[in-house]
């Protein structure tokens, strides 16, 4: 009898299959298509996606694991998505604030750029963005700056996910001297990183205002090509819109369509002063958006109508913007309170957008903003394992009631204690493991003397 019981009890102890890692908390918030919050939930993962998503019960009979991380005390959501910033720009954090947009781009940021920005400056800061990105819970981030290729490179030493655009402007850029030059280089970022587990890479026409219609042409039918997406700033400020007007009797979004810019992947920022036209047409060409709460008010550009954006079902999802100027961090959890709290003083309802759809726009909704929804985004079997801890031990964090609420309104960026990206861990107990910290904040040091000296 006792030998039939051990054959049973090793029987069920070896019928668990092997994953890399079981992640468990007390609530998991899958963001799925029943949005499914589970309690003593659970995710098990191989590789680099998850192969199943439950009661941490059932997983864990399921499931052998090599590594286990249990947090009672936490909350396990989505990576969340930066879906709009320019991360070297981090090393210019607080230089010139309180000032216009276009004041603080042609008198101090452009001439900034020109004075210090080369290769390595954008690795370094790079890494201090991605730093910063990962210890408040961001996964992945869509990126538009100079010398993308670096700025891919750090991003992969780090872990991270990105959808990385090499901007094309109209003028000498710190990296290439004319648009044709830097379309050139951007077909061979693409090649590149052609097929990349984590690097996205994209073409970043930086603006309407800052481009010819022909280099913005150019880079339609290059990220067309190729198969890649187009990021661009769109209708910003009442200036662009009032610009466009003049010049060309259209609005932006309405002369890039024209042009065909729209036609195609394509994820434009802000979207602060679109009409009821434009948004029919950035519906019909399946733009994605990206709101910048922080920047938008920051800047005084204006407030988009993401209730309106959102009740149409176009795709809109959550940025930062640069951490020069416009906003002084990346920091997602930031964003997502402000988000809600913009549009709901903006309305004059209290109702409008309320904490779960602010916090889908910086997940589910801000994947599909990106046309990476079906790996990323949601807590679900066959995407990929991006996801984070958020811890509920602190007293802010205490009673809580909603998970959403307490996720968008309570919780803080300094709360994520843990980071996976792409079945790897990169962040484990607010220690980031891919990146010499002191190294890099050292560094940040530096460049901040470097920085100071050049602006006199």
């Amino acid at each position: 009898m006792r030998i039939l019981c051990s054959a049973i009890f090793f029987a069920a102890i070896t019928f668990a299959a092997p994953a890399d890692w079981i992640w468990s908390a007390r609530y998991v918030v899958t963001m799925d298509p029943q949005r499914r919050v589970i309690e003593n939930g659970a995710i098990a993962i191989v590789g680099d996606h998850i192969v199943d998503v439950g009661a941490r019960a059932a997983i864990d009979k399921a499931w052998q694991p090599r590594q286990r991380l249990d947090r009672p005390d936490a909350i396990l959501t989505p990576g969340l998505i930066n879906t709009h910033t320019h991360a070297p720009m981090s090393l210019f954090r607080g230089v010139a604030d309180d000032l216009k947009l276009q004041e603080w781009l042609e008198k101090y940021i452009f001439p900034a750029e020109a004075k210090n920005v080369d290769a390595e400056f954008v690795r370094w800061g790079t890494r201090l963005a991605c730093l910063e990105m990962a210890l408040s819970g961001t996964t992945t981030y869509v990126d538009m700056y100079y010398f993308e290729d670096t700025i891919a490179q750090a991003t992969k030493e780090a872990g991270l996910r990105g959808v990385l655009g090499e901007t094309i402007i109209g003028f000498p850029a710190p990296d290439y001297k004319t648009p044709q030059a830097s379309l050139a280089a951007t077909e061979k970022f693409f090649k590149e990183f052609a097929n990349d587990p984590l690097i996205v890479p994209a073409v970043a026409p930086h603006a309407i205002f800052t481009n010819s219609d022909e280099s913005l042409k150019a880079a339609r039918a290059l990220a067309d090509r190729y198969r890649k997406p187009l990021v661009i700033h769109l209708s910003e400020t009442k200036t662009e819109n009032d610009e466009s007007l003049a010049k060309r009797k259209m609005t932006p979004t309405a002369a890039l369509d024209a042009m065909g810019v729209l036609k195609g992947w394509t994820i434009a920022a802000h979207g602060v002063w679109l009409d009821d036209a434009d948004l029919k047409i950035i519906k019909a060409r399946g733009v994605g958006l990206a709101h910048n709460p922080s920047s938008n008010m920051k800047l005084a550009s204006g407030i988009a109508p993401v209730v309106k954006i959102l009740n149409l079902g176009i795709a809109m999802g959550l940025g930062t913007d640069g951490v020069a100027g416009s906003n002084n961090d990346v920091d997602m959890m930031e964003e997502m309170d402000l988000a809600a709290k913009l549009q709901k003083v903006s309305t004059g309802d209290p109702r409008a957008l309320p904490a779960e759809q602010a916090f889908a726009m910086a997940t589910i909704t801000g994947a599909r903003a990106i046309r990476l929804d079906n790996i990323i985004g949601s807590l679900e079997k066959g995407k990929r394992a991006d996801a984070i801890m958020v811890r509920l031990d602190a007293p802010h964090a205490v009673p809580m009631y909603n998970v959403y609420s307490q996720l968008v309104y309570a919780l803080k960026a300094s709360d994520v204690s843990d980071v996976i990206v792409n079945g790897r861990a990169i962040v484990r107990d607010r220690r980031m493991l891919t990146l010499d910290s002191g190294a890099v904040l050292a560094k940040a040091a530096e460049y901040q003397e470097r920085v100071k000296k050049s602006l006199h």
